[in-house]
Parts: C-alpha cells; sequence; structure tokens
C-alpha cells in the first residue's frame, strides 16, 4: 500500500499518432523540466507504443473485463498511475480519435484520478482540451483547474511550420502554468490515493 506522503507518478500520455506530429517536443521538455522537481514522478506513455485496435469489446471494462491482449497491456500500463497529463493536439475542434479510443480501452483504470493536459496549436489545442474534460468526468476523473496551452506567437516561435525554435525559447511563458498545474495534480493525487486506499 502507498503511503500518503508517497511521491504520485503520473504519466505523460501523448495523445497523437500521427508520423509527422509535432506532440514531442513539447513533451520531451515537459518530461525534462518534472525531473526537477522532488515531488512527483513523470513517466512517458506513448499511444504508438501500443496497438491499440478500434474499440471492439463486448462493454466496457467497467461492466465486464476486456479480452483483448492489447487493451489487457493498455490498462495494465495505465493502472499504476496516480494521475495523468494528456498531451493534446487539436484536430477539428477536438482531440484525436487515437487518444478517444485510448480513453475508450480503459475506465476503472481511470476512476477517481486527477488529470490536466498540455495543448498546443493556433489556439493552445483549447477546444480540444475542452472536449476532453468531458469525456475524463465521464470516466469518473478529477479534472484540474490548471492547463497549459503553447499558442499563438509562442506556438509559431517553436513550430517547424514558423522559427522551429527550442522550447526554451519560450519557457518563461510556460513554466508558470506548468508549475501550476503539476502543484495541483500532486495535491489531488495524494489526496485520491489516500481515500482510494481507504474506500
Amino acid at each position: 500500500m502507498r503511503t500518503v506522503d508517497a511521491t504520485p507518478r503520473l504519466a505523460l500520455i501523448i495523445g497523437s499518432t500521427r508520423p509527422t506530429r509535432y506532440a514531442d517536443k513539447p513533451a520531451d521538455w515537459l518530461l525534462r523540466h518534472a525531473m526537477s522537481r522532488s515531488d512527483v514522478r513523470l513517466d512517458k506513455l506513448d499511444l504508438r507504443d501500443f496497438d491499440l485496435p478500434l474499440f471492439a469489446e463486448t462493454a466496457s471494462n467497467l461492466h465486464m473485463p476486456s479480452q483483448d491482449a492489447r487493451v489487457l497491456a493498455w490498462q495494465d500500463a495505465v493502472r499504476q498511475y496516480d494521475g495523468f497529463v494528456f498531451v493534446v493536439a487539436e484536430y477539428n475542434h477536438s482531440i484525436t480519435g487515437a487518444l478517444k479510443n485510448a480513453l475508450d480501452q480503459a475506465y476503472v483504470e481511470w476512476v477517481r484520478k486527477p488529470f490536466s493536459a498540455l495543448g498546443y496549436g493556433s489556439v493552445g489545442g483549447a477546444r480540444a482540451i475542452e472536449h476532453l474534460r468531458g469525456i475524463a468526468v465521464e470516466l469518473q476523473m478529477v479534472p484540474s483547474k490548471f492547463t497549459t496551452h503553447i499558442c499563438g506567437s509562442d506556438f509559431f516561435k517553436v513550430h517547424p511550420f514558423g522559427e522551429n525554435a527550442p522550447i526554451n525559447a519560450i519557457e518563461s511563458a510556460l513554466k508558470p502554468s506548468v508549475d501550476a498545474m503539476l502543484d495541483d495534480l500532486v495535491w489531488w493525487a495524494r489526496a485520491l490515493n489516500t481515500f482510494r486506499e481507504t474506500a
């Protein structure tokens, strides 16, 4: 059993599998930034590493166990974490199909765990993150108020279609929101761990 003050383990879930995705650049920066903190452990879960089929189970694993070995492997990977940060690309005002499918392929592994998101794009993935919030609340996850958005001139400064500068070039703009996000996730993870273990 984990203790109340154990270091929370969070998963950074990269929500795009597109070969030319941009997600790796901000994800790698966020992982490095989290390593400078002593109160959280952040690991990467890349959807490219999971050969998830489109959802075809008889029902959600809230109601009956999943059968596909690939789905079970994904559930096993998610289960060990105390909370989540999703790296969110915005496709047509919403999250990617790959991320929606990954969310659907688990249920009990998400319940009563906190989440937040880092979004990017011309409006910082804001519309996609709003969709993500609705989906995640239905999965009984706990949303953090704080999110991080790479948008506008900052986005075009670091994106290959713009200046392609390193994320460090906009780090001063990102760090306040990233630290607020991680602070909140650590608080919620510790609180929810306590209640999940006594439930």
